[in-house]
């Protein structure tokens, strides 16, 4: 009773954790909570050492410091000057010093906040990665005899065991390490890493055998074979990587990194060739209004947002309980163009249900159904159950004197059924096979029951369907054919409208299944996909995804067995499920903690919203520094120029003034679009063209317009401060 006990009270908090993993996972954008447990990190990031890493803001920094050092200095060398030798008050260089310093540390913020938001995850996680006692077997002999187990078991902490060791885990214990189940079956509790209250099966032998460390049994007995050492589980992977530190750059975001370097630096060239030309002028420039005017011009608010933009994208996957193991495969993601989805669990719901019972001719469909459930009375899998239901609505039921031997269904017979007491045979499977196990036992067939049989076979595949035949020999040797089965694999709702979407956006889908090609061509024409692989073998997975990249094409796939492993390594984008196979899970560069195959389709939609989320925000960017530009020049040099004093459409008051509204705008500006950054910017499937235009006539032009009026309004602000 304890025991029961101790499990409730364990379910009650880990469902109070789930409650509050969630609704943290709800908050979308960015809020003042976020913003504190920020602060701290962001304060840290002013480090010069954590700062050279952006090549942007590293100037922005070096603009600062040299900024606060003239601010020390100036007073002592007669005060600062603006523009043409104009002065301007003393607090002219600090304030433009602070407002520098707030640049980057607002920039900080950014990066700061996403951080933090992995963080938050990866203390719950954390929660989960106790250092257990684990019941290690010393001498395993794979009988799953428990005895002799405990005989030769001993109690070890889950930080001593090695790969390959081999453990017992029972109901109420912690599973203390990664590993494979290779015997038994149990109920394991995961939602401390899914998130889901719901518990899970977990078997040997199967693509359901994967276990992970801090997960807990709930029922039965399993032996579990340690695949993973002491901090390198699956879980230490999911910390580092949600907590940012296996976060590495992808080549998008190092192009552009280096792309805005470069922009940078010529801008620096620039700016420093204006003062030359300013004194030849009659019109000298601080170096204080040099720096300032070059942090207006270089793409701060890209340079500030690229790295927040980048985990952001991660963490929505972590949202979606995808977990990303570099964010090279978020960008891959983001530019697929072939998508492998498998049929079963993917694109229908996988569990063939029987629909129909078809005779041949000579036979009742009461002696076919009889036949059908008695050989699946006893058959565990969804489809032997579909066929007692039906069996049972159609109205038969089942003898309670009626035994026999259960021949379980293999992979090399491809058959299953039962030996009744009387000598009755009743076997059910492909048709291939069955027919085969009539002939082999030298019955005649007539010819027409051989076309009959085979018409029903051909329509019900045609029609996407599944055909189990059904035949019986007789305790005296006379063996039959029954008829079919008529077993139909259902396409789920929604997804032709999905996979049409997905056209849309370019990316060519195909169904990968191990049905024969008739089966295969009619779900493919149900379901709306593009194009199927039949009869599929893991090496004509591998072949197909090779000849699709060797086309120049991207392609993203999903799998959960050891089978699929070669081509998740092969596939740029490789979604293992977390039900699998380690191997599978180790191969892919995706994890998905839910198994849900069909999360794939999600997957590419938030690629693409990471990569068009940042070329939004460059586009901004580029924009609102050209902008900035136009606003600033004219009131800069109106003094010695006047003729500028048209292109001073805003109005600015003074070269100071001028200088300052834009360096407060600058800084302020990241905060503003910092929400933006997390949230992204909304996908829409459409072609790359009207993504482009979208771009340009909302960011672009937003870009241009959003700088002409914000300096202007705070340059209101700024003439109300004593001397400019």
């Amino acid at each position: 009773m304890s025991n029961t006990s101790s499990l409730q009270r364990d379910r009650e908090r880990l469902d109070k954790k789930t409650e509050r993993r969630n609704a943290a996972r709800n908050q979308s954008g960015f809020s003042w909570a976020q913003l504190r447990e920020a602060l701290p990190d962001a304060a840290r990031k002013l480090n010069p050492t954590e700062q050279w890493r952006n090549p942007v803001m590293f100037i922005v920094w070096v603009g600062a410091a040299l900024t606060t050092l003239l601010a020390i200095v100036e007073p002592m060398l007669g005060g600062p000057t603006a523009s043409g030798g104009a002065e301007v008050p003393w607090s002219f260089t600090p304030i433009i010093a602070l407002w520098l310093w707030a640049t980057v540390f607002f920039a900080n913020i950014a990066e700061a906040v996403a951080e933090g938001r992995g963080k938050a995850q990866a203390e719950t996680l954390k929660q989960t990665r106790s250092n257990t006692m684990a019941t290690l077997i010393e001498h395993y002999d794979a009988t799953g005899d428990a005895a002799a187990e405990r005989a030769t078991s001993i109690q070890v902490s889950s930080a001593e065991l090695k790969i390959g060791d081999i453990v017992t885990v029972t109901a109420g214990e912690l599973i203390p390490g990664d590993g494979d189940i290779i015997w038994g079956i149990a109920s394991v509790d995961e939602s401390a890493i899914t998130g889901e209250s719901a518990p899970v099966v977990r078997e040997s032998g199967g693509d359901r055998s994967a276990v992970t460390g801090g997960t807990r049994v709930l029922s039965d007995r399993i032996v579990v074979r340690i695949t993973s050492k002491p901090g390198a589980t699956f879980v230490d992977r999911m910390i580092a990587l949600v907590e940012g530190a296996a976060r590495q750059k992808t080549p998008n975001e190092i192009a552009l990194n280096i792309l805005l370097a470069s922009l940078s630096i010529i801008f620096m060239v620039v700016v420093l060739t204006l003062n030359p030309m300013a004194t030849y002028a009659a019109a000298p420039v601080s170096v204080t209004v040099l720096v300032a005017l070059l942090v207006c011009l270089i793409p701060t608010t890209i340079g500030a947002l690229l790295s927040a933009i980048g985990i952001a994208g991660m963490d929505r996957l972590v949202q979606r309980n995808v977990l990303a193991m570099s964010g090279r495969a978020v960008e891959a993601a983001g530019d697929v163009t072939t998508l492998l989805l498998d049929k079963t669990g993917t694109i229908t719901y996988g569990n063939r249900r029987a629909s129909a019972f078809l005779p041949v001719d000579g036979v009742s469909e009461q002696e076919l159904i009889r036949a059908a459930a008695l050989s699946s009375a006893a058959d565990p899998t969804p489809e032997g159950v579909s066929i007692v239901e039906l069996a049972e609505k159609q109205g038969w039921t089942l003898d309670a004197d009626v035994d026999g031997e259960v021949v379980p269904f293999t992979a090399e017979t491809r058959m299953s059924g039962l030996d009744l007491p009387d000598g009755t045979q009743i076997r059910k499977g492909a048709g291939s096979t069955v027919s085969a196990w009539v002939q082999d036992a030298g019955a005649h067939v007539p010819v027409s029951i051989s076309i009959q049989l085979d018409r029903l076979v051909s329509d019900i595949s045609q029609q996407g369907g599944t055909p189990l035949v059904v035949a019986q020999r007789s305790a005296e040797g006379e063996t039959r054919l029954l008829g079919v089965v008529h077993l139909k694999d259902v396409v789920k709702e929604g997804l032709p409208a999905k996979f049409k979407e997905l056209r849309a956006m370019g990316i060519r889908t195909v169904m990968i299944t191990g049905d024969n090609p008739l089966t295969a061509k009619a779900i493919a024409e149900e379901a709306g996909v593009d194009d199927f692989l039949a009869e599929a073998t893991p090496e004509d997975k591998l072949a197909y995804i090779k000849k699709e990249q060797e086309g120049g094409n991207l392609v993203a796939m999903t799998g959960d067995g050891t089978n699929d492993a070669p081509a998740l390594a092969q596939a740029d984008v490789g979604v293992a499920m977390n039900t699998g196979t380690s191997a599978a899970k180790e191969a892919g560069n995706m994890v998905d903690l839910d198994s849900d195959p069909s999360k794939l389709i999600e997957i590419v939609r938030i690629g693409k919203q990471l990569l068009i989320t940042r070329g939004a925000l460059t586009t901004f960017s580029i924009a609102n520094d050209v902008a900035k530009y136009f606003a600033i020049i004219p009131a800069m040099f109106m003094g010695v120029f006047p003729q500028l004093g048209a292109l001073n459409i805003m109005g600015l008051h003074s070269p100071a003034s001028a200088v300052l509204s834009a360096i407060i705008f600058n800084a302020i500006v990241i905060i503003f679009l910092i929400p933006l950054a997390l949230r992204g910017v909304k996908y829409r499937a459409t072609a790359a063209s009207n993504i482009l235009a979208r771009n340009l006539t909302i960011y672009g032009l937003g870009g241009i317009i959003t700088p002409f009026i914000g300096i202007g309004l705070i340059d209101l602000l700024v003439r109300l401060i004593p001397g400019f």
